[in-house]
């Protein structure tokens, strides 16, 4: 591959952009503070165009199916799947965290804490309004609010319920099928276009980081985000890896086919942003549209492995660093607590600070005051977030689809295992059948 061919592979600008973003926002701070907007654009670009892309695709995806029943098994497997997963990403947290003690030696004092830096987050998290009103928030106020607000589950519900609808017309329904099929080939032209900046996108949002926060910044925490980044990798590279060989596929493999989103998460810390780009892929793949539209845009609300993981490390090493003791019955409190309140954390601003501030306030022997701790340096531990989150939804989709006997082995070859276990090639004959 030629060098000019090579610096017009998008992959290959993002990361071009992240190391210009890095080098920006060191030496030059101020500028690389006010290069914010270039991160926060390219992010407003991508979420203007995910509310029609996440309704083409799961319409068209459930009319594909033309069985209402298959539609209910498909959404029963993601959701088992996911809550299984996502049980075994908060244990390893916590399992990481006694290992590692990243906070062991800090002895803070708690009364010398100052909360108000984080009292913004424990606003947001005291106003919950439990799993009642998380359900509740689902429900759009009208068919239109839901693409209105950009949220993905209402529009998620809309979505279902449109599909289902064409599937109950069934002949009647097809012009109009035909048409959103149509429709989403334009959306995803768009997304098309749109990507095309995310290397001014990552370089404006790494600038900012590193500028606003410095490198310095993570010196005094560095074993915690080591810890952090080293249990995801493990996460990713043993769990998600077994679950992957077992379905026939190799995980760092799909790393390398996802590439440039995993490079356009990386550089603006939201999964969110790279969400089109992978659903097209899993198609391209082998994984069915109506699969892929069921398992990933419910995954971006329920399959938070990356979130999972840092919320009971998070909590963990406040306790440590305070020199604070957990019970056995409050650790596993602890971790019920987590996998409720990271669900809802997609929908608001600082997600993940905010699903931790209600953590803390259920666990109170921890004081939501000690968050200031790892206020500074959370914004680090955002990219491995949402980079864990975004390659456990890829997993997801894939599994899934095989599972349900929705997936095309003979268009795996980007990520299929070079030699294929005996239960993938019995998965495989499955799907012939």
């Amino acid at each position: 591959m030629t060098i000019k061919k090579l610096l017009g592979t998008l992959y290959v600008q993002v990361v071009i952009a992240i190391v210009l973003g890095i080098l920006i926002g060191h030496f030059w701070p101020g500028t690389g503070i006010e290069l914010k907007p270039l991160g926060d654009a390219f992010i407003k670009l991508i979420k203007m165009i995910i509310g029609p892309i996440i309704f083409c695709t799961v319409v068209s995806g459930i009319a594909s199916m033309q069985d209402v029943k298959r539609v209910g098994r498909v959404g029963g497997k993601a959701l088992l799947y996911f809550e299984l997963v996502s049980t075994v990403a908060l244990f390893i947290g916590l399992l990481a965290a006694h290992l590692l003690r990243p906070g062991a030696g800090f002895d803070v004092d708690v009364r010398s804490l100052d909360a108000s830096a984080v009292s913004g987050y424990v606003s947001q998290a005291s106003h919950g309004e439990g799993l009642v009103g998380f359900l509740m928030h689902t429900i759009p106020a009208t068919f239109f609010d839901a693409f209105a607000k950009g949220e993905i589950l209402p529009i998620l519900m809309v979505s279902v319920l449109f599909g289902v609808a064409l599937v109950l017309l069934g002949e009647r329904a097809r012009p109009l099928t035909e048409l959103i099929n149509q429709a989403s080939e334009v959306f995803f032209r768009i997304v098309g276009m749109i990507s095309r900046v995310a290397p001014l996108g990552a370089l404006g949002a790494i600038a900012f980081t590193v500028g606003k926060y410095g490198l310095g910044s993570l010196v005094p925490l560095l074993k915690l985000i080591g810890t952090f980044y080293f249990t995801a990798f493990v996460f990713v590279a043993c769990v998600l890896g077994s679950i992957a060989r077992q379905a026939g596929f190799s995980i760092f493999r799909l790393l390398g086919y996802i590439k440039a989103e995993l490079l356009i998460v990386l550089g603006t810390s939201s999964s969110e942003s790279a969400l089109p780009q992978l659903m097209r892929k899993l198609e391209d793949v082998g994984c069915s549209k109506g699969v892929v539209g069921i398992v990933v845009p419910t995954g971006y609300t329920f399959n938070l492995d990356g979130t999972n993981i840092y919320m009971t490390l998070a909590v963990l090493f406040l306790a440590q660093a305070c020199n604070i003791p957990l019970t056995l019955e409050q650790q596993l409190t602890l971790l019920v607590v987590t996998m409720l309140t990271s669900k809802g954390a997609g929908a608001v601003v600082g997600a993940g600070f905010v699903a931790l501030a209600a953590s803390l306030a259920t666990v109170p022997t921890v004081p939501v005051e000690a968050m200031v701790l790892i206020l500074g340096v959370d914004r680090f531990m955002a990219e491995c977030r949402s980079l864990t989150n975004i390659i456990g939804n890829a997993v997801a989709g894939v599994v899934v689809a095989a599972w349900e006997g929705e997936l095309d082995r003979s268009r795996m070859g980007p990520i299929a295992l070079k030699r294929r276990s005996r239960l993938a090639a019995g998965a495989a004959q499955g799907d012939c059948e």
